[in-house]
């Protein structure tokens, strides 16, 4: 083989080469891109995992502060009747002054105390406006001094949990 021939032999060969190695740089490029996107897919993939898995966290916890809040309520309820009763016999009992009335009156603010503790609060009722979310109305009486609407007596009395209510106050309005 003459020296050209050997040159133009080389100089394909070297072309050749130039031409496999763009081409393997190609590929190599493209499979990059392939795996970038792929691992963009699994970072998204895992980011959404991971939202939805904190929003699970708290819907969770809001339930069971929500079912903790109910079993509270049923236990308050079943107090209540047993307060209101002490507010009676305290009504009842007038001003007088003696020992056992005050020891009564104590348990009545300790009582007090419980409800408010737990986010219970009566709910207002004589002087004020008539409120079919707040109030059963039992009955109604024509009454001087008192506006149509106006709550005159309270039969029994509502409390709210939270602001919500827990049990409706039975009130009289004024006709």
């Amino acid at each position: 083989m003459s020296d050209e021939e050997k040159k133009q032999s080389s100089s394909a060969s070297a072309s050749a080469e130039a031409s496999a190695d763009k081409k393997a740089s190609e590929d190599m490029e493209k499979q990059i891109t392939e795996l970038k996107a792929q691992c963009d897919e699994y970072l998204n993939g895992w980011k959404r995992a991971k939202a939805d898995y904190i929003n699970f966290k708290k819907e969770t916890e809001s339930k069971q502060q929500m079912l903790f809040e109910f079993a509270n309520a049923t236990l308050l309820m079943e107090f209540l009747p047993i307060y209101d009763n002490f507010k009676k016999a305290i009504a009842v009992a007038g001003e007088e002054k003696n020992n056992w009335l005050e020891g009564i009156k104590q348990i009545k603010k300790q009582m007090e105390d419980l409800l408010k503790d737990h986010g219970i609060e009566e709910i207002k009722t004589i002087g004020e406006k008539f409120n079919p979310e707040f109030h059963e109305a039992i009955s109604k009486e024509k009454k001087e001094g008192f506006e149509p609407g106006m709550i005159i007596a309270e039969s029994s009395s509502g409390y709210l949990l939270k602001g919500k209510v827990l049990v409706a106050a039975k009130v009289i309005v004024a006709e």
